[in-house]
């Protein structure tokens, strides 16, 4: 079964995820399935809310460092880092989000083996913002509620535009 992408505003996308037991044949297949999504969109992660699949995981491509993360959590974060985020379920949308600088993970990988790591900057933002849709939790609400409104409202504008050759992506300095 092929997977797509969801997109803002599918319900799935705010449901928090289960815990995954078993890794199992299914959760193999899945993974396979999502990195073909992930490259396809193109992104550098992928949580598994964002196919349509309420399951603890999310699959990512580091600059070349390819893996899977079972029921994810950050144990600890410092600092702070403003960055630009863009979400494939919310294309076109590139917003400034500050968020830790530096987080612990702890998971499981594909194998079961229980995995725990330090990252910083784009890679602990890539692992906080797919650990937000295992929460059900988007970009918009890492938002204040002005910076909510006018990224709401250039979002629906991106929708509208009619399609006659592909979209550039649109940064919003949001303050």
């Amino acid at each position: 079964m092929a997977r797509e992408l969801r997109f803002f505003g599918d319900p799935v996308l705010k449901a928090p995820a289960a815990e995954i037991t078993e890794v199992d044949g299914k959760i193999a297949r899945l993974v396979d399935e999502m990195f073909e999504v992930m490259y396809d969109a193109p992104g550098i992660g992928l949580a598994a809310p964002q196919v349509g699949v309420q399951k603890q995981l999310f699959v990512y491509d580091n600059d070349g460092d390819r893996g899977t993360i079972i029921n994810p959590t950050i144990k600890e974060s410092g600092g702070e880092w403003v960055y630009e985020e863009g979400c494939l379920s919310i294309p076109g949308l590139y917003v400034e989000i500050v968020r830790p600088k530096e987080v612990l993970v702890h998971g499981w990988d594909l194998d079961g083996n229980e995995v725990q790591f330090e990252a910083d900057e784009l890679w602990a933002r890539l692992i906080q913002h797919e650990l937000d849709h295992l929460q059900g939790v988007l970009m918009f609400d890492r938002m204040t509620p002005d910076q909510r409104r006018e990224a709401l409202i250039e979002y629906r504008r991106l929708q509208d535009e009619p399609v006659k050759a592909p979209r550039r992506p649109r940064r919003l300095r949001l303050q």
